[in-house]
Protein backbone atom coordinates (compact mmCIF):
# COMPACT_ATOMS: atom_id res chain seq x y z
CA UNK A 1 0.00 0.00 0.00
CA UNK A 2 1.27 3.60 -0.99
CA UNK A 3 1.30 6.16 1.75
CA UNK A 4 0.90 9.80 1.72
CA UNK A 5 3.80 11.03 3.85
CA UNK A 6 3.41 15.05 3.98
CA UNK A 7 5.67 17.36 6.10
CA UNK A 8 4.92 20.63 7.55
CA UNK A 9 7.04 23.14 9.87
CA UNK A 10 4.31 24.88 11.59
CA UNK A 11 5.99 28.34 12.77
CA UNK A 12 4.18 27.78 16.16
CA UNK A 13 1.01 28.79 14.50
CA UNK A 14 2.10 32.14 12.95
CA UNK A 15 1.52 33.77 9.87
CA UNK A 16 3.55 35.00 7.50
CA UNK A 17 4.78 37.65 8.47
CA UNK A 18 3.71 36.64 11.97
CA UNK A 19 0.57 38.76 13.57
CA UNK A 20 -0.96 39.12 17.13
CA UNK A 21 -3.41 36.02 16.86
CA UNK A 22 -2.26 32.18 16.46
CA UNK A 23 -3.59 29.77 13.19
CA UNK A 24 -2.54 26.87 14.84
CA UNK A 25 -5.37 24.92 14.80
CA UNK A 26 -5.96 26.16 10.72
CA UNK A 27 -2.98 24.95 10.14
CA UNK A 28 -3.63 21.37 11.45
CA UNK A 29 -6.99 21.03 9.80
CA UNK A 30 -5.60 21.98 6.49
CA UNK A 31 -2.80 19.85 6.34
CA UNK A 32 -5.15 16.70 7.60
CA UNK A 33 -8.12 18.16 5.15
CA UNK A 34 -7.18 15.40 2.28
CA UNK A 35 -6.90 12.45 4.70
CA UNK A 36 -2.90 12.06 4.22
CA UNK A 37 -1.60 8.71 5.81
CA UNK A 38 1.01 10.39 7.27
CA UNK A 39 1.69 14.22 8.30
CA UNK A 40 4.72 15.08 10.38
CA UNK A 41 4.70 18.44 11.98
CA UNK A 42 7.26 20.41 13.73
CA UNK A 43 7.43 23.65 15.70
CA UNK A 44 4.42 22.58 17.95
CA UNK A 45 3.47 24.61 21.52
CA UNK A 46 3.76 22.07 24.09
CA UNK A 47 0.49 22.88 25.07
CA UNK A 48 -0.98 22.01 22.05
CA UNK A 49 0.27 18.76 22.30
CA UNK A 50 -2.65 17.04 23.41
CA UNK A 51 -5.06 18.79 21.22
CA UNK A 52 -3.49 18.04 17.68
CA UNK A 53 -5.89 14.46 17.82
CA UNK A 54 -9.21 16.40 17.68
CA UNK A 55 -7.87 18.91 15.16
CA UNK A 56 -7.06 16.46 12.97
CA UNK A 57 -8.88 13.61 13.37
CA UNK A 58 -5.76 11.05 13.18
CA UNK A 59 -4.08 9.63 16.14
CA UNK A 60 -0.79 11.92 17.33
CA UNK A 61 2.01 10.45 18.13
CA UNK A 62 4.51 13.18 20.16
CA UNK A 63 7.96 14.24 20.56
CA UNK A 64 8.75 16.62 23.39
CA UNK A 65 12.08 18.59 22.36
CA UNK A 66 11.76 21.98 24.83
CA UNK A 67 9.39 22.35 27.59
CA UNK A 68 9.11 25.66 28.40
CA UNK A 69 7.42 27.48 31.41
CA UNK A 70 4.85 24.45 32.11
CA UNK A 71 2.61 22.14 29.88
CA UNK A 72 -0.87 24.15 30.97
CA UNK A 73 -2.96 25.86 29.39
CA UNK A 74 -1.34 29.21 30.90
CA UNK A 75 1.48 29.13 28.21
CA UNK A 76 -0.76 29.08 25.58
CA UNK A 77 -2.87 32.06 27.12
CA UNK A 78 0.32 33.80 27.44
CA UNK A 79 1.27 33.55 23.58
CA UNK A 80 -1.83 34.42 21.99
CA UNK A 81 -0.86 38.00 23.59
CA UNK A 82 0.81 38.17 20.89
CA UNK A 83 1.57 35.06 18.97
CA UNK A 84 4.45 36.51 16.86
CA UNK A 85 6.43 37.51 19.67
CA UNK A 86 6.03 34.92 22.33
CA UNK A 87 6.63 31.18 21.00
CA UNK A 88 9.20 28.42 22.21
CA UNK A 89 11.06 30.32 25.26
CA UNK A 90 7.38 30.38 26.74
CA UNK A 91 5.72 27.61 25.50
CA UNK A 92 8.22 25.32 24.58
CA UNK A 93 8.50 23.04 21.43
CA UNK A 94 7.32 19.52 20.14
CA UNK A 95 7.18 17.91 17.13
CA UNK A 96 4.77 15.11 16.30
CA UNK A 97 3.55 11.76 13.58
CA UNK A 98 -0.07 12.09 13.10
CA UNK A 99 -1.47 9.01 11.62
CA UNK A 100 -4.56 7.81 10.06
CA UNK A 101 -6.62 5.74 12.04
CA UNK A 102 -7.07 2.75 9.07
CA UNK A 103 -2.60 1.81 9.58
CA UNK A 104 -1.53 0.16 11.81
CA UNK A 105 1.06 1.44 14.16
CA UNK A 106 4.09 1.30 16.49
CA UNK A 107 5.46 3.88 19.11
CA UNK A 108 9.66 3.16 18.38
CA UNK A 109 9.89 6.02 20.87
CA UNK A 110 12.72 9.39 20.92
CA UNK A 111 16.37 10.05 21.06
CA UNK A 112 18.25 13.48 21.62
CA UNK A 113 19.99 14.11 18.33
CA UNK A 114 21.38 17.56 19.59
CA UNK A 115 25.07 17.87 20.98
CA UNK A 116 25.45 19.18 24.70
CA UNK A 117 25.37 22.73 24.76
CA UNK A 118 22.95 23.13 21.87
CA UNK A 119 19.32 23.62 22.09
CA UNK A 120 18.10 20.39 22.18
CA UNK A 121 17.11 18.51 19.08
CA UNK A 122 15.04 15.28 19.07
CA UNK A 123 14.37 12.70 16.39
CA UNK A 124 11.34 10.14 16.59
CA UNK A 125 10.12 7.25 15.07
CA UNK A 126 6.73 4.66 14.41
CA UNK A 127 6.26 1.86 12.17
CA UNK A 128 3.29 2.81 9.71
CA UNK A 129 2.24 -0.50 8.19
CA UNK A 130 6.04 -2.01 7.68
CA UNK A 131 7.66 1.47 6.92
CA UNK A 132 9.44 2.93 9.63
CA UNK A 133 8.68 7.25 9.43
CA UNK A 134 11.11 9.47 11.24
CA UNK A 135 10.42 13.44 11.88
CA UNK A 136 13.18 15.46 13.01
CA UNK A 137 13.51 19.10 13.30
CA UNK A 138 17.33 20.14 13.16
CA UNK A 139 19.34 22.65 14.33
CA UNK A 140 18.80 26.13 12.95
CA UNK A 141 21.83 27.54 13.94
CA UNK A 142 25.62 27.35 13.71
CA UNK A 143 26.86 24.14 11.47
CA UNK A 144 25.51 20.99 13.54
CA UNK A 145 22.82 20.08 11.26
CA UNK A 146 24.76 17.05 9.28
CA UNK A 147 26.55 15.57 12.31
CA UNK A 148 22.58 15.77 13.68
CA UNK A 149 21.47 14.28 10.86
CA UNK A 150 24.11 11.24 11.02
CA UNK A 151 22.53 10.63 14.71
CA UNK A 152 19.05 10.64 13.40
CA UNK A 153 20.46 7.85 10.28
CA UNK A 154 22.19 5.85 13.54
CA UNK A 155 18.77 6.18 15.43
CA UNK A 156 17.02 5.19 12.77
CA UNK A 157 19.09 2.01 11.72
CA UNK A 158 18.80 0.93 14.82
CA UNK A 159 15.04 0.36 14.95
CA UNK A 160 14.55 -0.39 11.44
CA UNK A 161 14.06 -4.39 10.62
CA UNK A 162 16.65 -5.87 7.82
CA UNK A 163 15.20 -4.49 4.17
CA UNK A 164 12.47 -2.18 5.98
CA UNK A 165 11.60 0.82 4.12
CA UNK A 166 12.78 4.00 5.99
CA UNK A 167 11.73 7.66 5.91
CA UNK A 168 13.27 10.72 7.50
CA UNK A 169 11.08 13.63 7.45
CA UNK A 170 10.95 16.98 8.60
CA UNK A 171 12.81 20.46 8.87
CA UNK A 172 16.65 19.63 8.71
CA UNK A 173 17.10 23.73 8.17
CA UNK A 174 20.01 22.97 5.42
CA UNK A 175 19.61 22.39 1.49
CA UNK A 176 21.16 19.06 0.11
CA UNK A 177 21.43 16.99 3.61
CA UNK A 178 23.77 14.23 2.58
CA UNK A 179 22.08 10.47 3.44
CA UNK A 180 23.32 7.98 1.34
CA UNK A 181 20.88 5.13 0.10
CA UNK A 182 17.93 8.14 0.71
CA UNK A 183 15.79 9.72 -2.33
CA UNK A 184 16.95 13.12 -3.22
CA UNK A 185 16.37 15.94 -0.95
CA UNK A 186 14.16 18.92 -1.92
CA UNK A 187 14.55 22.35 -3.05
CA UNK A 188 14.09 23.78 0.07
CA UNK A 189 14.81 23.08 3.90
CA UNK A 190 11.95 21.02 4.34
CA UNK A 191 12.29 17.30 3.13
CA UNK A 192 11.30 13.78 3.10
CA UNK A 193 13.90 11.63 2.15
CA UNK A 194 13.27 7.58 1.41
CA UNK A 195 15.36 4.44 1.60
CA UNK A 196 14.21 1.15 0.34
CA UNK A 197 10.58 1.58 -1.55
CA UNK A 198 10.12 3.62 -4.66
CA UNK A 199 8.86 7.24 -4.16
CA UNK A 200 7.65 10.24 -5.99
CA UNK A 201 10.01 13.38 -6.31
CA UNK A 202 8.68 15.85 -3.39
CA UNK A 203 5.68 18.01 -3.88
CA UNK A 204 6.14 21.47 -2.45
CA UNK A 205 3.05 23.46 -1.82
CA UNK A 206 2.81 26.65 -3.63
CA UNK A 207 1.75 29.43 -1.20
CA UNK A 208 -1.48 30.17 -2.23
CA UNK A 209 -2.62 26.42 -0.96
CA UNK A 210 -1.53 27.79 2.40
CA UNK A 211 -3.44 30.71 2.21
CA UNK A 212 -6.30 31.19 3.74
CA UNK A 213 -8.35 34.57 4.18
CA UNK A 214 -5.81 36.59 2.97
CA UNK A 215 -3.36 35.31 5.06
CA UNK A 216 0.04 33.26 4.64
CA UNK A 217 -0.08 30.30 7.30
CA UNK A 218 3.47 29.35 8.16
CA UNK A 219 6.84 30.61 6.58
CA UNK A 220 7.53 27.24 5.41
CA UNK A 221 5.43 25.47 2.82
CA UNK A 222 4.42 21.54 3.34
CA UNK A 223 6.37 18.76 1.39
CA UNK A 224 5.31 15.75 0.55
CA UNK A 225 5.77 12.44 -1.44
CA UNK A 226 3.91 9.05 -2.10
CA UNK A 227 6.30 6.12 -0.55
CA UNK A 228 5.08 2.21 -1.97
Amino acid sequence: MALLVRSWNLFHGNACPPRRRSYLREMVELASADAPDVLCVQEVPVWAVPKLAEWSGMRSFPAIARRGVHWTTLAGRATRLHNGLLRSAICGQANAILVSGEHETEDLGATQVSGLGHERRVCHAIRVDGVLVSNVHLSSSGHHQQGELDHVLEFVQSQAHPGEAVVVAGDLNFHDPVLLGFSAPGPGIDHVLVRGAPATPLDVWPEQRRVQNGVVLSDHPPVELQVG
